[in-house]
C-alpha cells in the first residue's frame, strides 16, 4: 500500500504523520522526505481546480472533437 501526502513543517522541525488504518498491523514503513516548490503546488491546485472547470471541460471537449475523425484515421 502506498500513502502520499504534503504535511507543513512545525515551528519545531518535526513531523508528524498520522497513517491510515491499513498500515496499522504493518511493522515498517519506508518515508521519503522531498522539497516541495511553493511554486509546483500551486501549479497542482490550479490543475486540480481546472479538472473541475466548465469552461475548461468545455474546450478539451472541442479539441478532442476536432481531432476525432482524424485519430480514427490512424486505427
Amino acid at each position: 500500500m502506498t500513502f502520499k501526502q504534503t504535511y507543513e513543517i512545525q515551528k519545531d522541525n518535526q513531523l508528524l504523520i498520522n497513517l491510515p488504518d491499513g498500515f496499522k498491523k504493518k511493522k515498517r514503513v519506508m518515508v521519503i522526505i522531498e522539497d516541495i516548490k511553493e511554486e509546483q503546488e500551486d501549479k497542482f491546485k490550479l490543475m486540480k481546480k481546472a479538472a473541475k472547470d466548465p469552461l475548461f471541460l468545455a474546450d478539451i471537449e472541442e479539441v478532442n472533437e476536432d481531432f476525432k475523425n482524424i485519430d480514427k484515421e490512424l486505427i
